[in-house]
């Protein structure tokens, strides 16, 4: 019997639904969202060739005080697995679980295999080498458990986010938020390019275990990547040589993994976190520093203002420049890591090359 042409219209329109919601998902229709500009660029990297990440926290905008819009919202709704340094950083990545579908995969990569751990320093002053708080570093090389589905990750930390006070609006200064971060990791884990690789790997292993037909490209993508970090690593050395040992002071405790890697001479930190206000101790501690040192450089972020920079070295001659530990003015995409990484180097070596 002739099927009309109203009823072959339908049908091919049931037809068309059915395979649009029936088909098991393809490699190149994954959906993954990333939080922060240098995680984006290593997973852009990795995801080569096969999809293309999403970023939330874009432009000139920080981790530690970002807050969702809509169209971040939306972004989200449709993730297969969103990739967070830590729920310590990006505070609001753990108000996601409503936002998130079930079945989607936060992965906390502070946490990947083989990522090495420093604790966050509380003082204002650093002692000689940048020494960690108690606790020194932490190897999570048997942490790969550490990629739960989003609704449990979120429930996870929720009391223990709520209990970080990364939401100072009512704060004055850091005096009242002494030992905030005591013991706690120091989250800027992508600073360190041995912590950057282990990074790529667990990437590879996440996406690898949900598209297993991409496990070739991803493997592929991944040892190229890591091949670039440890050229990059090498330049960078070159470049930091001829500073190392030189003291400076940083607008705040960003950027040991960066000292330690490259025996970098960090003196100390003008605030704690950069949401809280310096107390006048804190201030007072610094500036003293500063008198004693040589050579010494201070170093504020773009993100935050520059006039405690200008209260801090008043009438001590020290020099300022500018460090950003996430590249904002940097455009994101697979070449931000290596692009942010150089800015940092030439910062802090044309600053401290001055004295």
């Amino acid at each position: 019997m002739p099927v009309s042409r109203g009823r072959a219209a339908r049908f091919a329109t049931v037809l068309l639904a059915f395979c649009t919601f029936s088909a098991p998902t393809v490699a190149g229709d994954i959906d993954v969202v990333v939080t922060i500009k240098p995680i984006h660029s290593l997973v852009s990297q990795v995801m080569a060739g096969i999809a293309t990440p999403k970023l939330i926290v874009d432009g000139a905008s920080s981790p530690h005080t970002f807050s969702l819009k809509p169209s971040d919202a939306r972004a989200l709704a449709s993730a297969d697995v969103v990739f967070r340094v830590s729920p310590a950083l990006e505070a609001f990545s753990d108000r996601l679980a409503g936002v998130l579908k079930a079945e989607a995969q936060m992965v906390s990569l502070a946490e990947s295999p083989g990522v090495s751990l420093l604790m966050t320093r509380t003082g204002a002053t650093f002692e000689a080498h940048g020494h960690a708080a108690e606790g020194g570093r932490e190897d999570h090389a048997d942490h790969a458990k550490h990629t739960d589905h989003a609704g449990h990750d979120a429930d996870r930390h929720k009391d223990d986010a709520g209990g970080r006070g990364h939401h100072h609006a009512d704060s004055k200064d850091d005096s009242d938020h002494h030992g905030e971060h005591h013991g706690g990791a120091d989250t800027h884990v992508w600073l360190d390019p041995a912590n950057a690789k282990a990074i790529v790997r667990h990437v590879a292993a996440v996406l690898a275990a949900r598209m297993p037909e991409r496990k070739a490209a991803l493997d592929a993508n991944a040892a190229s990547a890591i091949a670039a970090i440890d050229v990059l690593d090498r330049e960078l050395a070159g470049i930091l040589a001829p500073v190392a040992g030189k003291p400076f002071v940083v607008f705040h405790d960003a950027y040991q993994y960066f000292e330690r890697h490259y025996g970098l001479a960090a003196a100390g930190s003008i605030t704690l976190h950069p949401e809280v206000r310096p107390s006048a101790r804190r201030i007072s501690e610094i500036r003293d520093r500063l008198k004693k040192l040589s050579s010494a450089c201070v170093f504020t972020e773009p993100q935050f203002p520059s006039r405690i920079i200008a209260a801090v070295t008043e009438g001590t001659g020290t020099r300022t420049g500018v460090l950003d530990p996430i590249g904002a003015a940097v455009l994101a995409g697979a070449d931000h890591y290596g692009a942010m990484m150089r800015l940092l180097a030439a910062g802090l070596a044309t600053c401290l090359a001055g004295g």
